[in-house]
């Protein structure tokens, strides 16, 4: 079994996922600012919980190569990429004060919730088949956007955004990371009641990353309101 299996047991949500509306309309550089605005702050909130999930998976290794891949993570998380976020919502107008005082949106504590639940009750493979939806599934949206002739790269105002997940250095950490998956996946079968699982899981992470595209999507209903 390899996280592609995942994928293609799961394709009518995949879809949904990658080619949200969401997408389409930073494609086109026509998302709403509220819209972009809400996915930005709870991003944040998400980027927190992420982390929190990358340290349980050191708790739930069993050998100190798996520790050591989950330490590397939580740092990247700490040091680098929630850095890189607050520094890129102050483009934005938003603070990390702003970002830290915002209230996770039902859908951000649904799908974060959901995930650290999984690595509770299950293994290390649980939780991280629980986790890829994300990165492999912005890492697939990034390399479809960068490849549509109609995206639009100038003038676009989401430019730098569509650039980050297309750039080599997210391609390539995903590659990393979906070879691990790929590693802990090797000896289960599709078919089997452990696959089975598993692949239950990856669908009902990859239906928590479409509500989490819509909920910024209804944020303009709500500053309209």
């Amino acid at each position: 079994m390899k996280h592609q299996d995942l994928i293609n047991a799961c394709h009518q949500e995949w879809h949904t996922y990658t080619q949200h509306e969401f997408i389409e309309q930073l494609a086109k550089g026509t998302l709403a600012s509220a819209c972009y605005l809400h996915y930005l702050k709870q991003d944040f909130l998400f980027l927190k919980q992420y982390a929190r999930a990358h340290a349980l998976a050191i708790y739930k290794a069993d050998s100190l190569a798996d520790m050591r891949t989950a330490l590397a993570s939580v740092t990247a998380l700490l040091a680098s990429e929630i850095n890189h976020h607050v520094d890129y919502c102050s483009n934005w107008g938003l603070t990390e004060s702003d970002l830290e005082a915002e209230d996770e949106d039902f859908g951000t504590v649904a799908y974060t919730r959901y995930v650290m639940d999984a690595g509770m009750k299950g293994n290390i493979v649980d939780l991280y088949v629980a986790l890829a939806p994300c990165s492999i599934g912005y890492a697939e949206i990034g390399r479809n956007l960068a490849a549509d002739a109609r995206t639009k790269r100038q003038g676009n105002p989401f430019e730098s955004w569509i650039k980050l997940y297309s750039g080599d250095q997210f391609q390539q950490s995903v590659m990393q990371s979906s070879k691990q998956i790929d590693k802990l996946l090797a000896d289960i079968d599709c078919q089997s009641q452990r696959g089975q699982g598993l692949i239950k899981i990856f669908r009902t992470a990859t239906q928590m990353e479409i509500t989490f595209w819509q909920q910024a999507l209804n944020a303009i209903s709500k500053a309209d309101g």
